[in-house]
This record gives C-alpha cells, sequence and structure tokens, in this order.
C-alpha cells in the first residue's frame, strides 16, 4: 500500500524523462525473474519512453533460451527487436524495445573495423561518424539503469559516453514500478553536460 502512495508521489515530480533507456542485467538475473522484462518495457511505454534496450550478459546465450518466449511476448505490446546468437528477430508495433543477449561492446566495435576494411575504408576516412554508420547498435541511451550492482558491461561502450549512470540497489528479481520511478527522479535532478 504505501509503495502505491510513492508511487503516485514519484510520479506527480517527473516531468523531464529520457527518450531513451538502457536496462542492464545479468543473465541469471533473467532467469530468476524473466516476467520483469515485458513488466519494464511496459512501464517505459506507459510513460511514453521513446525506446527501451535490455542488455542481458551472459557468456553462454543458450542458458538463456527457455526465456525466449517471456522475452518475445514484448512484441505484443511495443515493437521488438531481438538480438540472441547471430539472430535478429524483429516484430509487434509501438515503442521500440531492444534485447540483446549476450552481446559485447568490444566485440561490435572489433565487428566494425573488420567492415570498414572488408569495405575497402581509406583509414584516412575514418571519422566517428562513419564508425557510428558501421555500429549493429545504433542506440544512444540518456539513462543507463544497472541493478543489483555496481560495475556496467561492456555492452554500448562507444554509444553510452555520455548516458546517465543509475545503479539500483535491488536486484532485477525484486525490481518494483517504484525503483524504476527513483531512477527516473534522480536522472531528472541532474544537470547532463554530454562531456562538455
Amino acid at each position: 500500500m504505501i509503495y502505491r502512495f510513492y508511487e503516485k508521489i514519484l510520479l506527480r515530480d517527473l516531468q523531464t524523462l529520457p527518450e531513451h533507456i538502457c536496462f542492464m542485467i545479468t543473465g541469471q538475473d533473467m532467469l530468476d525473474a524473466p516476467g520483469n522484462l515485458y513488466r519494464a518495457a511496459q512501464w517505459c511505454r506507459d510513460l511514453g519512453i521513446k525506446s527501451a534496450m535490455f542488455h542481458i550478459s551472459t557468456p553462454d546465450p543458450a542458458r538463456l533460451e527457455r526465456c525466449l518466449p517471456r522475452i518475445r511476448e514484448v512484441a505484443s505490446i511495443a515493437h521488438l527487436t531481438l538480438h540472441y546468437r547471430d539472430e535478429k528477430e524483429v516484430g509487434g508495433e509501438g515503442m521500440d524495445v531492444t534485447v540483446a543477449i549476450g552481446k559485447s561492446g568490444r566485440e561490435e566495435i572489433a565487428g566494425c573495423v573488420r567492415r570498414m576494411a572488408e569495405d575497402g575504408v581509406d583509414p584516412e576516412l575514418v571519422d566517428e561518424d562513419l564508425l557510428e554508420s558501421y555500429l549493429t547498435f545504433n542506440y544512444e541511451p540518456d539513462l543507463v539503469i544497472k541493478t543489483g550492482g555496481d560495475h556496467l558491461t561492456d555492452f554500448l561502450i562507444w554509444q553510452s559516453v555520455y548516458s546517465e549512470l543509475f545503479f539500483l540497489d535491488v536486484n532485477w528479481a525484486l525490481l518494483r514500478k517504484v525503483d524504476f520511478l527513483r531512477a527516473l527522479r534522480d536522472f531528472q535532478s541532474r544537470a547532463r553536460r554530454f562531456g562538455r
């Protein structure tokens, strides 16, 4: 009961929302609470956030195969892009939601360099804009939310350089809407400098 009251207070005071959010969770988080991904996507949609990305960090994506049906449920409320192994699935309509399982930012950057070399790009022509055009995930989150830990993965290492970071003190399995709203309140209070 008290959480619903607190939610209303937080919602009332939210005025500046991020347009793009990235949640960083572990493979074990996903196994412990696979339904939370749908819930978090729904919270984002209901608040009018433009897009949400979920990075599920795991060295063994096959372990999460049993979670795929729950992840695919997101397509019933949003436009879902799912990156799993070397495959990409797209479905649904509405707010953009991307789920990336076991992807690495280092691998993404190395892949950009390889593709530029394969395309015969002159090294003198390589700049930030060209590199960004080769990225798999052309997504710059305003806010990165990490649950249950104090370190990030290397996912979106190029794209999140100017993102605001929020480390939730609760694990993914215990995530409540009020925790999500606390992250948004914190985002709202920050003066973004974008590296300046």
